[in-house]
């Protein structure tokens, strides 16, 4: 029996890139979704990986990949980089018909730019797609909006029914589709056999290099360890070298490429505002996953573990604000930052939308931290140039706890078990 759709966030940009483009494109992670929402929308599928018709796909598009673009619209056309050659076509067939919502394509690597041999600009739309935010899982509540705040909205109150236990537990599991609604236990192990997949099998099958699968695991336990922080990658490479393997930094930086062609790592880039002073500024990117859950799995830990590791548990817990505040944040048009100066004042996100509005969020796993994150957004409010750029829309800190309130010095206190897009 066919498990029911969970409806996503980004059901209505698909929609959207569908009315005003000839193709979309759905990009992302494996296991996120993508397949599934893509059949959501579509009238016709193409499985490229089909394992009864793989050689015969590939063959088609070689020879004359129109045949595959053939069938009612919109077409899905899942895991389209199989054939690179398919792209062209699609871009072609769109000329050709002058009609918008003609095909999704779905895909989980990024083929080499060689393969392609126009852009698709103003044919094939784009975006990325992550794995499940705690609302869209039904962990959260969603009884405070990303998009009211930044209207304006005042006099909200939200109470979360998500213990750190539970937060735990979510970080630990993960939001993988097929994850949702099954036993903690079935949970894990299925972030855990995903971890497995890109050590043994992805990371070297997007571009056809043989890669070391213990140096693989290495990296993705090195990451894991400075996950949501701006560790180098020579930090990274000297934390490998610990565990006895040798890896130099032009194998370092093509490993590190890979997994982000296979979406594994999803860094957080430095956001640069207009300043009122001088102040030198920080612009490494904080190393994430896509998803938390990738951390905990290559380390072997579990929920119970995360609760006797709060600072393991706190820089895991940003990182699961930071992939939700990701889906919330594209949903309006928006992306996210984070920010940091030479004296150390930072901020863990900034979410920056295209329309120059701006917020700025702490993160903070525990109530007793919540002065502290409140008073690090009011000083960098302070240093912003709000000649030259706008105030921000909001200050919040993000948490685990229970209740969210507005503080009196205007300060947003959100449990993350309260938030939505």
């Amino acid at each position: 029996m066919a498990r029911e759709y969970i409806c996503r966030i980004v059901d209505n940009l698909l929609k959207s890139y569908l009315a005003s483009s000839g193709a979309v494109l759905i990009e992302g992670a494996k296991w996120c979704g993508k397949t599934w929402t893509g059949r959501h929308h579509a009238k016709s599928v193409l499985m490229m990986q089909d394992p009864d018709f793989v050689e015969e796909n590939i063959l088609a598009a070689t020879i004359k990949p129109s045949i595959l673009l053939t069938g009612e619209t919109p077409r899905l056309i899942d895991e389209w980089q199989v054939a690179p050659e398919l792209w062209d076509a699609v871009r072609y067939e769109v000329d050709q018909r002058g009609e918008v919502g003609q095909f999704i394509l779905t895909g989980s690597s990024v083929p080499g730019d060689k393969k392609i041999l126009h852009s698709g600009i103003g044919r094939i739309a784009r975006f990325r797609m992550r794995p499940l935010s705690l609302f869209e899982s039904g962990d959260s509540n969603g009884q405070v909006s990303l998009d009211s705040l930044f209207k304006g909205e005042t006099g909200v109150s939200a109470v979360s029914q998500l213990t750190i236990d539970d937060i735990a537990s979510v970080i630990v599991r993960g939001g993988w589709p097929a994850s949702i609604g099954v036993n903690e236990t079935i949970g894990n192990r299925m972030a855990e056999n995903y971890v497995e997949g890109v050590i043994n099998q992805d990371v070297s099958r997007v571009d056809g290099s043989t890669r070391s699968p213990s140096k693989v695991r290495q990296l993705l336990k090195s990451l894991a360890r400075n996950i949501s922080t701006t560790a180098s990658s020579e930090t990274i490479r000297r934390d490998i070298l610990a565990s006895d393997e040798t890896l130099t930094p032009p194998t370092l930086a093509s490993y590190l490429d890979a997994l982000e062609k296979i979406f594994v790592i999803e860094n957080q880039p430095a956001w640069t505002p207009r300043l009122r002073s001088k102040t030198a500024l920080r612009t490494s990117a904080k190393r994430h996953f896509v998803d938390p859950s990738i951390a905990t799995a290559v380390m072997r830990v579990t929920a119970q573990g995360l609760i006797k590791d709060l600072n393991t548990f706190g820089y895991l817990f940003e990182s699961l604000c930071v992939r939700d505040l990701r889906i919330y944040a594209q949903s309006i048009d928006g992306e996210i930052f984070h920010y940091r100066d030479k004296t150390d004042l930072e901020a863990d996100a900034i979410i920056s939308l295209r329309d120059g509005r701006w917020a700025a969020v702490e993160v903070k796993l525990g109530s007793k931290q919540i002065d502290e994150g409140a008073e690090n957004l009011l000083k960098l409010k302070d240093r912003i140039d709000e000649t030259k750029m706008s105030s921000p829309s909001f200050l919040m800190v993000l948490t685990a706890s229970k209740y969210a309130f507005q503080r009196k010095d205007g300060i947003w206190v959100v449990p993350l078990g309260c938030l939505r897009n």
